[in-house]
């Protein structure tokens, strides 16, 4: 029903983000899934962009902080202040009060301003000073964070992870790409982007995703698969159950994307890596082995049997 309207999201968006088509894809998903999206790449290879270019395409109402270790919680959720005229508080909204918040290089600030994007995460709510505010509806966050090790970063706590649905990475431009970039053919069309859907139209694909049919053996699929993590010498520490509804929602989001109103045992495989990545961490003995992340989820298929189409 949707798969046009969506084909044409991502091709507006291919238009400025040039050979990262299965990232835009993704990204896509994971925002009618309801969902959030780290993004974890090196600077200077296009997560802002990427970001500002679905914002417009969406028309969704658009926040960027660049976080640095002086950002203050009261500049993410807002705060009060004195009116002389009216002599009375009034309350000032933070950046968190829109529908795509860009948390830029979320990992370089402090863990007290961290720690305030949980409940908007979570509840999609910000408490101030005693009282609850609800946010818009969508409300999506996309972090982007400078790999760990990164001069001036800090790990995020788990607690925060956890909250992202997917985790991502853009990479490096293929050859021709980056030659198009340099020659103008990309930044020039960010301004000339079309709205292609407007903001209700973006709901109800939402609204839509979360109806998507899943048969009991596809759940048990997806089930088994997170306790897997749990039970498994290359893992340390397995996904929480959390994973399990986050790989549920990212396995709709595909299914919609194909244009099916049912998720296969293939949406859950192609979706499985950017949605417990990010939540797991390999043992002592995978990491001796050489071992990545990708490739221990990826014996998870070996071992967990898939159901039949």
């Amino acid at each position: 029903m949707y798969q046009e309207i969506l084909q044409n999201i991502q091709d507006e968006v291919n238009l400025v983000i040039k050979g990262k088509e299965e990232v835009v894809r993704k990204v896509l998903a994971a925002m009618i899934g309801g969902g959030h999206i780290l993004m974890e790449d090196i600077p200077g290879v296009g997560k802002t962009t990427l970001a500002t270019t679905f914002a417009r395409v969406l028309s969704l109402e658009y926040h960027r902080v660049q976080f640095t270790p002086d950002v203050l919680p009261s500049d993410i959720l807002g705060f009060s202040m004195y009116n002389n005229q009216s002599r009375e508080f009034e309350f000032r909204k933070g950046s968190v009060f829109c529908n795509l918040f860009l948390a830029d290089e979320i990992n370089r600030t402090s863990p007290k301003t961290q720690s305030a994007l949980l409940e908007v995460m979570e509840e999609r709510q910000a408490s101030v000073e005693g009282e609850t505010r609800k946010l818009p509806d969508p409300f999506i966050v996309i972090a982007t964070q400078n790999p760990t090790g990164s001069s001036g970063t800090q790990m995020l706590p788990e607690s925060q992870l956890d909250r992202f649905l997917v985790c991502l990475s853009m990479g490096y431009p293929e050859h021709g790409d980056a030659i198009a970039m340099l020659k103008g053919e990309v930044w020039n069309r960010v301004d000339s982007l079309r709205q292609v859907i407007s903001l209700e139209e973006f709901r109800n694909i939402c609204q839509a995703t979360e109806k998507v049919f899943v048969h009991d053996a596809v759940y048990e699929y997806m089930v088994s698969l997170v306790e897997k993590t749990r039970n498994n010498p290359l893992f340390s520490m397995g996904a929480s159950p959390r994973a399990s509804i986050a790989l549920l929602r990212m396995s709709r989001a595909m299914a919609v994307l194909s244009g099916r109103d049912f998720v296969t045992a293939q949406d859950v495989q192609n979706v499985l890596a950017d949605v417990l990545g990010h939540r797991v961490k390999l043992s002592a003995r995978a990491r001796a082995e050489g071992k990545t992340i990708y490739h221990c989820l990826q014996e998870l298929f070996v071992e967990v049997k898939s159901p039949r189409s």
